[in-house]
């Protein structure tokens, strides 16, 4: 075989391989474990002590996916079940409110609907939680509007969702805006239950 003709069969099979590689490293894998106080951050615990009042079953979590770490405290106030996400220097990224169907407005949910009858040929809510992301707004205004339970035009809706696709079911995090409208999709793997805390 000559050399041209060796390097025509090689090239392929390289090329294959590293837009392989590529193309599976865009794909963001995340996965959540208990962990214990003392692990978390300390800047974001004392955040909770100075910020957050009468909570019950507050507990902490780490998050990790390909990109980033971060840290959850979630636990349950006025009757209603908060997830408070912080960076690794203990910066508040959002609040997130366990909700259900009803609490999302009807033209939103259509949409999401929408979107998700696309994508799977079958599928599964498992969580939703509406989310009040700190940007526009500063730390202080987001807690309050978190706190107040308010429906306002910049927070997200985040569904965990089983979804069968050709490769069967799996688990992701999709991320909605206010309206209804697709943000980011994320794969999430099983709870590491190694590490579960009782």
């Amino acid at each position: 075989m000559s050399l041209k003709k060796r390097y025509l069969t090689v090239l392929p099979c390289i090329l294959f391989l590293f837009y392989g590689q590529v193309i599976l490293g865009q794909n963001k894998y995340e996965r959540e474990y208990r962990i214990k106080k003392s692990q978390f951050p300390k800047a974001a615990l004392d955040y909770i002590s100075d910020k957050i009042e009468d909570t019950r079953r507050l507990r902490f979590y780490k998050e990790t996916d390909s990109t980033k770490i971060s840290y959850e405290a979630k636990f349950k106030k006025d009757r209603l079940r908060y997830s408070v996400e912080f960076d690794e220097d203990g910066t508040l990224e959002d609040i997130e409110i366990l909700i259900k169907e009803v609490d999302i407005p009807n033209d939103s949910y259509a949409q999401i609907s929408k979107y998700l009858d696309a994508q799977f040929s079958k599928y599964r809510i498992r969580r939703m939680q509406q989310q009040y992301p700190v940007g526009e707004d500063d730390i202080e205004t987001t807690i309050r509007n978190a706190f107040q339970n308010l429906m306002l035009p910049n927070i997200n809706y985040e569904f965990i969702v089983s979804g069968k696709k050709k490769n069967g079911y799996e688990q992701f995090e999709i991320l909605f805006d206010s309206q209804g409208n697709f943000v980011n999709l994320r794969k999430s793997l099983p709870p590491n239950y190694d590490h579960v805390l009782y």
